[in-house]
């Protein structure tokens, strides 16, 4: 049963994040991996608030945690490309996209984990 929680959000997942790259890609053009960039912000965000709120309240059931977390967040977030994106910036020796690429997405996922972390605080309590 958790294996068909896990896979339905994973679909979800995969489709948000195909949905949000592409939109802002065609929004914000190709030239930076804005898509990518924010789909792990938004996944950093979500699993920090959603552990907080399932593991410090009972207002999450567990396998509801586990299609969101595993599943949506899981589907949605992109290291793989991430890794890829900033692989091809540095073998094109664009070492200062490659930079800009590779602190801009841990600097932004860390604030938004903390973000969300601190969110799901306020809103249910430590």
């Amino acid at each position: 049963m958790k294996l068909l929680w896990i896979s339905l959000g994973g679909a979800l997942g995969a489709a948000a994040r195909y949905g949000l790259s592409g939109w802002l890609a065609a929004g914000l053009g190709p030239a930076f991996p804005w898509g990518t960039l924010a789909v792990n912000a938004l996944g950093s965000f979500g699993l920090a608030f959603l552990m907080h709120l399932g593991l410090t309240t009972e207002l999450l059931p567990p396998n509801l945690r586990i299609a969101v977390g595993t599943g949506f967040f899981g589907a949605l977030t992109t290291y793989s490309t991430f890794n890829y994106e900033a692989t091809l910036y540095l073998q094109e020796r664009a070492y200062g996209l490659a930079a800009l690429y590779f602190g801009g997405m841990v600097v932004t996922c860390l604030l938004c984990g903390f973000a969300g972390l601190l969110l799901a605080r306020q809103i249910f309590g430590s």
